[in-house]
């Protein structure tokens, strides 16, 4: 794992945007401590609890993105970048994989005999707002934005 911390640390605690961007192995590990990191500097940058409707959003949109980087957006030795952004109401998670000719599928509501092919339905139920960005032939970003004041449902 390699870190980009983006944040400057001398910057006044008074900024309300901070963001931190990590490179981590395109494994189901990597998936997994990328849900683990998101959450831990989620908490510690609002003060919300850890089990917090919020911080269990931001978990369960960051496993799903993450997971999906793995098993849909990586080539055999390829890590994913993970970065974060926190505004001033919500957290933007990114993930960013090598397939860019991979685009998410539209969602659409999936057979009650399916087995997989529910998490991006997740994904659009927890988040405000995602999307993908294809940046150039090598990489493609997921992103979602999650309120911070989110509410349980």
């Amino acid at each position: 794992m390699t870190q980009d911390q983006l944040t400057d640390g001398a910057k006044s605690p008074h900024t309300s945007a901070r963001r931190l961007a990590l490179c981590l192995s395109g494994t189901r590990r990597g998936a997994r401590l990328a849900r683990h990191l998101t959450v831990q500097q989620f908490t510690e940058w609002t003060g919300l609890p850890y089990d917090s409707d919020p911080a269990r959003a931001v978990a369960l949109v960051t496993a799903e993105l993450a997971s999906n980087a793995v098993r849909h957006g990586s080539l055999p030795g390829r890590d994913f970048r993970l970065a974060l952004h926190l505004l001033p109401d919500h957290l933007r998670v990114e993930v960013t994989d090598t397939r860019p000719e991979r685009l998410p599928p539209a969602v659409t509501p999936q057979a009650a005999d399916e087995t997989s092919g529910r998490g991006l339905l997740l994904v659009q139920a927890y988040a405000d707002r995602w999307g993908h960005t294809v940046h150039d032939a090598y990489t493609k970003t997921v992103w979602a934005e999650v309120s911070r004041a989110r509410q349980a449902s």
